[in-house]
Formats: structure tokens, C-alpha cells, sequence
């Protein structure tokens, strides 16, 4: 197999979050007297949060840890991409191990659990431990060390993803929809064999 571990991402990518967090970020907004279309939220979101936070939210006292409150309501009914258990099973299946790299908290591990898939991590790196955020390859490069890891494929669902998954010189992955990915690593399977 070409590639004996993956490292994912979780909001976008194994999750179907950004319309849930683009509705908390609004209602964030909205409650602090301010107002944006949903759809350039999410756009915004689909970026990086800080960007949506310096486009709609400069100025708002604590806003980031007011919309991850908001956020988190929505996370309790976490919903998977579909697809995504059974190519984490055929994977695993074929000998490769996965690992989560995320910005959040502990909070990861009750989302992981909640949607049945938890088991078929290794490790999940979460903010509690203290590596700087992505694009930093910091928590990609403890995996490496910690566990050998050496044909690796980084799946993210936006720019700091590839980044931090090139900078600790692991294959990239920008995640569009599951049978994509699938497809993708069929093709780089046969094209190894």
C-alpha cells in the first residue's frame, strides 16, 4: 500500500460542518448587533475563521470564544460526510493507520465517538495539547516522530492543510467529497503496483 497512514482534518473534511458553523457564526453576529449574508459566512469559514472574524466581527469583544460556544450547541449532532466510516474501515483494513489533527478542543473526542468513528484512530491531536494551529506542521511532525510514520497522505479541506502537511514533507490531499479522495488513492494504489 502506498500509503500506510492518513492524517485528517476534522470540520469539513471527515465532518459536514460549515453549514452548522456558518448558522452559529451568524446568530454570534447577530446578537451582537451586527448582521452578514450566510453564504459569505460560510465562504469566509471555508477560508480560515480568522478570516471571518476580521471581516464581520472586528471590534466584538471576545467574539471568537462567544462563537465557539454557539458553535459547539450545533457540534452535539455532529453529522459525517457520507461514505467516510467505510473508507476509514477499507483503509484501516488494508493495514493503514489514521490520525486527526484538529484546532479544537477535547471536545474532538465526543464528536469522534458520537459519530461511531473514534476507533479507528490511532491518535487525535486536539488544541489542548498545545502545538501551534495549522498551517504550523508542529502536530504533524509529533505524529511523525512519535509513531515513524513515513508515506503519509494529509487530508484537509483547505490551504492550511496542504501547508502544514507539506511542511513536515507528507503528500497533500485538498478533500472535495469522498468518492473523489477515493478515487484519488485507487489511482495512486495502481499506479504503485
Amino acid at each position: 500500500m502506498q500509503f500506510q497512514s492518513f492524517i485528517w482534518d476534522l470540520g469539513g473534511t471527515l465532518l459536514d460542518n460549515y453549514v452548522s458553523s456558518s448558522q452559529a457564526f451568524l446568530r454570534t453576529l447577530e446578537r451582537e448587533g451586527r448582521t452578514a449574508e450566510l453564504a459569505d459566512i460560510y465562504t469566509s469559514l471555508k477560508e480560515v475563521t480568522d478570516v471571518a472574524i476580521l471581516r464581520y466581527a472586528t471590534g466584538i469583544p471576545d467574539f471568537r470564544r462567544k462563537y465557539r460556544l454557539e458553535e459547539a450547541k450545533e457540534l452535539t449532532r455532529p453529522v459525517l460526510f457520507p461514505g467516510i466510516p467505510q473508507l476509514l474501515e477499507t483503509l484501516q483494513a488494508a493495514g493503514a493507520q489514521h490520525f486527526l489533527v484538529s484546532h479544537r478542543d477535547q471536545q474532538v473526542i465526543e464528536i469522534l465517538q458520537a459519530t461511531g468513528i473514534l476507533s479507528y484512530f490511532t491518535e487525535v491531536v486536539t488544541s489542548d495539547q498545545g502545538f501551534a494551529r495549522k498551517p504550523s506542521p508542529e502536530a504533524f511532525l509529533y505524529l511523525k516522530d512519535k509513531y515513524g510514520l513515513d508515506k503519509t497522505l494529509v487530508i484537509g479541506d483547505r490551504p492550511m492543510d496542504m501547508i502544514a502537511g507539506q511542511n513536515a514533507g507528507m503528500a497533500t490531499y485538498l478533500f472535495d467529497s469522498v468518492s473523489q479522495l477515493a478515487e484519488f488513492i485507487k489511482r495512486v494504489e495502481e499506479s504503485d503496483g
